[in-house]
């Protein structure tokens, strides 16, 4: 993959954040740095970044969103405000389910929990 101005401006802007942006969120605070880039060469360069596993798509009820944290960790997403967060626990003998269940071989899983972050359950005790 050749270095381009755009795409590291764009591994840089989702480097500095744990949220787990869409494109269009990438896109328009790459658009302070590089004012002319279009929001297809964003999209561009995140699949680009994704297919050289230099980060990792999301693919979060319907929408696409990006992550830059490549170490193995799970997500929590809030059924209110749809904010996506790493969720880095050990689950004690799943990975041995996993490898000893003989319908399947494995190279990997994803974990997704839901449930109200702690921002949504303080919003809804102050009404």
């Amino acid at each position: 993959m050749r270095k381009s101005k755009q795409r590291d401006a764009i591994l840089q802007v989702l480097q500095g954040t744990d949220s787990h942006p869409t494109a269009e969120w990438i896109f328009s605070r790459v658009r302070r740095e590089i004012p002319n880039i279009s929001l297809g060469t964003v999209y561009r360069n995140l699949n680009q970044l994704a297919d050289g596993h230099l980060i990792q798509r999301i693919f979060d009820d319907g929408h696409l969103r990006f992550d830059a944290n490549l170490h193995r960790h799970d997500h929590f997403r809030c059924i209110h405000c749809q904010r996506i967060l790493d969720l880095e626990v050990e689950l004690v003998g799943l990975d041995e389910a996993i490898s000893d269940d003989d319908r399947f071989n494995a190279t990997g899983y994803s974990l997704e929990v839901t449930g109200v972050c702690n921002e949504c359950q303080h919003e809804t005790e102050e009404i």
